[in-house]
């Protein structure tokens, strides 16, 4: 669902929005530029970049991304092979770009990746190479790390190569271009398969016990005119195919070090026993139990978040989905592996144009796959990840949130004391709201209006997963704030 929010050329409330989002840069103290000595050493090698020897330029790679994008990290190409099947995965070789110990090195270090405003991206790498030499645009020549993988009928990994290439893909396509080719059966053969193998990668991760979350999205974008629009949507069955392959070889490259002793895995805890209870008692409150002995991804799995009640249980399933961190090692394997939400051991590896950690995993399984020692400063930095990417996850995170706080303020800004149409996220059970009625207290929660489509506060007393009508009663453009009253 979508609502034009402001024209850049005529309204007084986009520069006040354009400022508040200035604001919010400078509030968050996000880097406002790149320094001149590292953006010298990435003209450098840029400049002197030299492609790799062994040629992959007749694999017909594509890139699948959102429409605007030209950060390009990943490249994919599916061909039958057998009964089974080969993929290629091409990663951008970012690596090539950043001398270790640098002052480049340094800044990415800094940043951590890269964070994302309506109508603006603060890159962790200069443009020059995210956005071209180091991007796997179509038709030119690029440096990569290709994956290919070997699976058998079931789509299960027999056999894993990796090697540095030079690549080139045919197209820059989007994901609802590609989900219209396959539902109408124009799509060429490798994007089929792509439906064919992501479909049987999802069986696999169910039998793993893997699970996901599926809450709509809500995005801020900027189109041609200057106009913002907030939207609320769900992701398209070909993003959930898409991401099977790279988390496929995130758990192909924690193999790889694993098998290496040498490395940095994504990791998150099994929930522990008092958020599996209190998710079960939420669940069971809002009218769909979730029975002992299913495992937590197929209860997921089985929600309708169209239905109220079962968005709002979607929602707190957040509370199991928590402790996501590094772990580096170099020597003694760690006891603590696996990342719960795949059931599996994992990677981030697949991203290195836009996250820091992606980069030094992709050094690290080519020198392990070929035998050859890791370079020392590689080996140095990782015990320093786990922390440069978790205040880099923090903020980002806040920069998410704040953002659509501010845009979401600045649509409703002229709208107080009109009625909406909601549906709360979350709320007080039945004895909250019995108790604070006697005692004249309102708990609130928070709310999804349906259009536009804001979360925000509400102060009432409602039950989560109720279709209700909410009062606006606040708006704060300085402070991010929206509030609502439910009767």
């Amino acid at each position: 669902m979508v609502r034009k929010l402001i024209d850049v050329k005529s309204s007084a409330r986009q520069s006040r929005l354009a400022a508040a989002l200035d604001g919010l840069a400078e509030s968050l103290q996000l880097p406002a530029g790149y320094p001149p000595d590292a953006l010298a050493e990435a003209r450098s090698a840029v400049d002197g970049l030299r492609l790799p020897a062994t040629e992959l330029t007749d694999i017909k790679f594509v890139t699948i991304d959102p429409p605007t994008s030209t950060d390009l990290d990943q490249a994919v190409h599916i061909e039958r092979d057998g009964t089974g099947y080969t993929v290629s995965y091409a990663i951008a070789d970012v690596p090539a770009f950043v001398p270790s110990g640098g002052a480049l090195d340094a800044e990415t270090r800094r940043r951590g990746q890269t964070l994302y405003l309506p109508g603006r991206r603060i890159p962790l790498h200069p443009e020059i190479i995210s956005e071209d030499a180091g991007s796997l645009l179509p038709g030119q020549r690029r440096g990569a790390y290709v994956w290919r993988f070997h699976l058998d009928a079931q789509a299960r990994v027999t056999g894993t190569e990796l090697v540095r290439a030079t690549v080139r893909s045919r197209a820059k396509l989007d994901y609802a271009g590609v989900q219209a080719a396959i539902d109408d059966g124009t799509a060429p053969a490798s994007l089929a398969l792509l439906k064919e193998v992501g479909l049987k990668r999802i069986d696999a991760e169910r039998e793993r016990g893997g699970a996901s979350l599926r809450i709509p999205e809500q995005e801020v974008e900027v189109d041609d005119d200057g106009v913002y629009q907030l939207e609320a949507r769900a992701p398209l069955p070909v993003e959930d195919w898409n991401a099977q392959i790279s988390l496929m070889t995130g758990m192909e490259a924690a193999k790889i070090m694993l098998e290496g002793r040498l490395g940095i895995l994504r990791t998150m805890p099994s929930p522990d026993e008092h958020s599996s209870t209190a998710f079960r008692q939420e669940a069971a409150s809002l009218g769909t139990p979730w029975e002992e002995g299913v495992p937590y991804g197929d209860f997921l799995r089985s929600l309708d978040v169209s239905r109220p009640r079962q968005l709002a249980i979607m929602h707190a399933a957040t509370s199991l989905f928590r402790g996501a961190g590094y772990t580096a090692f170099d020597g003694e394997v760690p006891k603590e592996q696996t990342q719960a939400a795949i059931a599996a051991p994992y990677a981030h590896t697949t991203a290195p144009l836009r996250r820091l950690v992606d980069r030094f995993v992709l050094v690290v399984c080519e020198h392990l796959v070929r035998g050859a020692a890791v370079p020392e400063p590689i080996r140095r930095a990782l015990p320093q990840l786990p922390e440069l990417m978790q205040s880099s996850n923090q903020l980002a995170g806040q920069v998410e949130r704040a953002a659509l706080d501010t845009v979401e303020a600045a649509l409703l800004v002229d709208r107080i004391g009109e009625t909406f149409d909601a549906v709360t996220l979350n709320g007080a059970s039945p004895e909250q709201i019995a108790a604070a009625r006697e005692n004249g207290h309102a708990p609130g929660g928070r709310l999804q209006i349906l259009d536009p489509a804001v979360n925000a506060r509400f102060e009432g007393t409602a039950e989560a997963g109720e279709r209700v009508k909410a009062e606006l009663i606040e708006v704060d453009l300085d402070q991010r704030t929206v509030l609502f009253r439910i009767p």
